[in-house]
């Protein structure tokens, strides 16, 4: 017998799936206004108008809904290569939709080697052992990002509900304050591959990327879970919380400061992250 929390992750679904939906006929509609423009030769800049959010889904102007997601990219048609284990190495592909924080391309070459990642943010340490043999291109460009300090100064901006429990962090550009809506646009400048999907659970304790709606857009926005989320395998899921789950906690039972429609926002108790460091696996 289905009982009312089943309800409630059913509708939770079903209000993301519609989104995602809505995401990606925006995008279309995008994509051709663009063609129209370039044809009369309209000097316009579309795709600076249509800024898409991340993973669980950034504020996209009706808030990210129950799923992460990142800034729309574009067409994921010809999209990133993955981990090519007769090589060693990864695809990543040039992105400048949304927000960009250019650290430039992470190292093609990618160890598939497990790994450490310690957040040092304004609420205490956050670790994460790092799933390197079944992600290795995802942590390649998690060390890279670090060695970038591109998360240093950067705000998780998006807390999520009790359908819902994950708190989505990565965008450098994100405000976090409950008012802005370019939060969850902010990227790289970079996209790759989707990686470690099958069977994949969104558990507590999990740390996944967060995504748009079309494959191979992962970036740098990823969500920390501290509860149990029904999403689809769609998100990679790139390592384990060892460390700090009390804190997410903690900010959960703060609440968030504005919640969108579907309950999730800013979060109320701040979660600056200061410093990230990636160090082998002992």
């Amino acid at each position: 017998m289905s009982t009312g929390k089943d309800r409630q992750r059913q509708l939770a679904r079903e209000h993301f799936e519609r989104q995602m939906q809505r995401r990606a006929e925006r995008e279309a509609k995008a994509k051709r206004t663009a063609v129209i423009g370039s044809t009369v030769g309209v000097l316009v800049v579309v795709g600076g108008v249509i800024a898409a959010t991340t993973l669980l889904g950034g504020n996209d102007g009706s808030s990210a809904s129950e799923s992460p997601s990142a800034a729309p990219s574009t067409s994921a048609a010809a999209g990133p290569k993955p981990f090519d284990p007769a090589t060693g190495e990864c695809g990543y592909l040039p992105d400048t939709s949304g927000a960009v924080k250019d650290v430039g391309l992470p190292p093609a070459k990618a160890e598939a080697k497990d790994a450490v990642m310690t957040f040092k943010t304004s609420q205490g340490d956050i670790v994460v052992e790092l799933n390197g043999a079944k992600a290795p291109c995802t942590v390649n460009s998690l060390k890279h990002l670090a060695a970038k300090k591109y998360y240093n100064g950067s705000k998780c901006h998006r807390l999520g509900s009790a359908q819902f429990p994950m708190l989505q962090c990565g965008d450098p550009t994100a405000k976090a304050n409950g008012k802005s809506q370019s939060d969850g646009q902010g990227g790289p400048g970079y996209r790759l591959a989707e990686e470690n999907l099958e069977g994949a659970a969104y558990k507590r304790g999990v740390m996944a990327m967060a995504k748009t709606s079309e494959p191979g857009t992962t970036g740098s926005q990823f969500f920390l879970v501290y509860g149990d989320i029904g999403l689809t395998p769609d998100y990679t899921p790139v390592g384990t919380i060892t460390k700090g789950l009390d804190i997410l906690d903690k900010v959960n039972k703060a609440g968030v400061i504005a919640p969108g429609p579907d309950g999730t926002g800013a979060p109320k108790e701040t979660v600056e992250i200061k410093d990230v460091t990636i160090s082998a696996k002992s």
